[in-house]
């Protein structure tokens, strides 16, 4: 079997997780793996792809980030099974049995808009343009579950300085993939797609705001955004867009998938307040994925320190 080393590596030879272990339980079934040796170079290559490395693979990442939360993480079943995503299924479960077959290389990212140097990436664009990190983050969802994951990546204004915005660009809006032969169900959930969202300049800027391409010291699944997504930790989830194709700097706040649905429940900014209830739900309270108990929401998701001079003179509660 041929294991290629993290500098040989490239995105499109990456053998998804779910894939490979389908492989492998398949022959396991027929009662195969411990002859595939001796049944011939085709079944063996069932088993171990000569041309692809595995997903579960430890990716290259140079180091833990200071950013990180020492708080429990939740493990890699609960986060990849219990998902919002709607282009896979407006059920939390859906995501993770719908979007198998979800096709995630080629990839192109194109940057565009008030920028000096728009360009097309593709995913070894991306993993060459800073070293990885770990970053453990908390995340908190609008309808009240919390989750701690392990993210890989880096800071999104890695990106951003590369394009070199000109002062016209205020904010960065972001844009899904979106295939309807891939994602039939999104048909039926009741949003506008392709999925859009935007951040200020400024927030999108911030150190902590991550350019995401792994989880769990593997590339990400493809109900947890694959190939490459946006995390902002101290935001309600549906901020941390999934399986962007499209960073455009532009002059005008953008409009976002959520508040185009219901603009007196989600709010552009949707920053993490236990103080700013969903007309629906309070939002004082979360459940941690996993746990039986509620425990307060903190505001700005705990990570008020590090970014809540960014809403200096700002009415969170009208700019929700």
């Amino acid at each position: 079997m041929l294991i290629k080393q993290a500098e040989d590596l490239k995105y499109s030879d990456v053998t998804p997780k779910r894939v490979y272990m389908d492989r492998r339980k398949f022959l396991a079934d027929a009662g195969m793996v411990g002859g595939a040796l001796l049944a011939g170079r085709g079944i063996w290559n069932l088993i171990s792809p000569s041309q692809s490395v595995l997903a579960n693979a430890k990716l290259n990442v140079a180091s833990k980030s200071p950013f990180s939360t020492s708080e429990k993480q939740n493990t890699y079943q609960q986060v990849s099974t219990y998902n919002n995503y709607y282009e896979f299924g407006t059920n939390k479960d859906q995501p993770a049995k719908t979007s198998g077959n979800f096709k995630t290389s080629p990839w192109t990212v194109s940057v565009e808009g008030e920028c000096a140097k728009p360009q097309k990436l593709s995913m070894d664009d991306i993993l060459k343009m800073a070293p990885l990190e770990e970053r453990i983050y908390r995340h908190r969802c609008v309808e009240g579950w919390s989750i701690v994951v392990p993210w890989i990546g880096f800071s999104l204004s890695t990106l951003i300085k590369l394009a070199q915005p000109n002062p016209n660009a205020k904010f960065v809006a972001f844009q899904t993939y979106y295939d309807p032969a891939q994602m039939p169900l999104g048909s039926r959930s009741g949003l506008q797609l392709p999925y859009v969202e935007g951040l200020r300049m400024d927030e999108a800027m911030h150190p902590l705001t991550m350019i995401t391409v792994g989880m769990y010291g593997e590339t990400l699944p493809n109900q947890d955004g694959a190939p490459v997504r946006v995390t902002i930790p101290w935001k309600y989830g549906f901020k941390s867009i999934k399986s962007i194709v499209k960073v455009k700097f532009v002059k005008d706040m953008p409009p976002t998938t959520w508040n185009i649905s219901a603009p007196d429940e989600y709010g552009f900014y949707s920053n993490v307040n236990p103080e700013v209830d969903h007309p629906r739900w309070s939002q004082a309270k979360e459940r941690r994925l996993g746990e039986f108990g509620t425990r307060p929401t903190i505001k700005f998701n705990g990570y008020g320190d590090q970014v809540a001079s960014l809403y200096n003179g700002m009415d969170l509660k009208k700019n929700f």
